[in-house]
């Protein structure tokens, strides 16, 4: 065998033995854990009672105590002795937001024209900006509730600001949460303020102002005996309120219907 041929011999041997070395690195290599694949967990999904996130916009509100009262006597029923044994159609018109120097003294005239009288769930900032208002509408024969001092939604609010707007808001009996936005904890206060919550059966959207004629057919079609209706003396312009009220009363008084103010008291 000539010398040139050996070494080719030798040349093709070393290069299959160091192939073969290749591919069995290579395949111990796929059969080794990936460092990362072996940590790694997929982590499960949350569970459907999972809190989600806070919606943004909303207030953040610091935790505290109210401070501490003498819890009253909870009021009665503001209308009970009013309809109780009696089967009188009667109808117990409210008015919110007020008083106002301007819409509040339109509202008395309407009712003093139908010999009618209604109760008047007041804001405290608005009795203290228009004073002598609270005493006209009482000295009208009509009833005051509280609607507490700056209209808060008060399921929204601390702790405390929620006392004080139910205990130092206007002197009555009776309270109307504003927005008609209650839960146990508001009921408690108003409860521990002796007063009782009051809302409404009927809203005639008169704070929208869709049109006289729109209010009156809403209270015409739903008004039933001895039913709260919801209207406003304040927060913007309530012309279409005082001209409802007038035909509204009309209708009613045609049907047989008279008006009375709840039994709200004035501490």
């Amino acid at each position: 065998m000539s010398r040139k041929f050996a070494a080719f011999i030798a040349t093709g041997v070393a290069l299959v033995v160091v192939a073969g070395a290749l591919l069995v690195l290579a395949l111990g290599h796929e059969r080794q854990p990936h460092p990362a694949a072996a940590t790694t967990q997929t982590s499960p999904p949350p569970p459907n009672n999972a809190p989600a996130s806070e919606p943004s916009g909303q207030p953040t509100q610091t935790p505290s105590s109210p401070p501490p009262s003498t819890p009253g006597k909870p009021a009665d029923d503001p209308t009970a002795n009013l309809v109780k044994g009696k089967n009188k159609k009667v109808l117990f018109f409210s008015f919110d937001d007020g008083p106002d120097p301007y819409w509040t003294p339109k509202v008395l005239e309407v009712l003093a024209k139908h010999n009618a009288h209604a109760t008047f769930f007041q804001l405290g900032n608005m009795e203290a900006a228009h004073p002598g208002l609270r005493e006209q509408v009482l000295a009208s024969g009509n009833a005051i509730g509280s609607h507490s001092i700056s209209h808060p939604q008060l399921t929204a609010i601390s702790a405390a600001e929620r006392h004080r707007q139910i205990f130092d808001g206007p002197k009555s009996t009776c309270f109307r949460p504003p927005y008609g936005a209650t839960n146990p904890k508001v009921r408690a206060d108003i409860k521990a303020a002796g007063m009782v919550q009051v809302l409404w059966d009927v809203d005639p959207r008169d704070w929208a102002r869709p049109g006289v004629n729109a209010i009156v057919q809403n209270i015409m079609n739903n008004a039933h005996n001895h039913n709260i209706i919801l209207m406003h003396d304040g927060g913007g312009d309530r012309s279409q309120t005082v001209a409802a009220l007038d035909k509204a009363l009309t209708l009613l008084a045609a049907k047989g219907y008279s008006f009375l103010a709840m039994d709200c008291k004035q501490p």
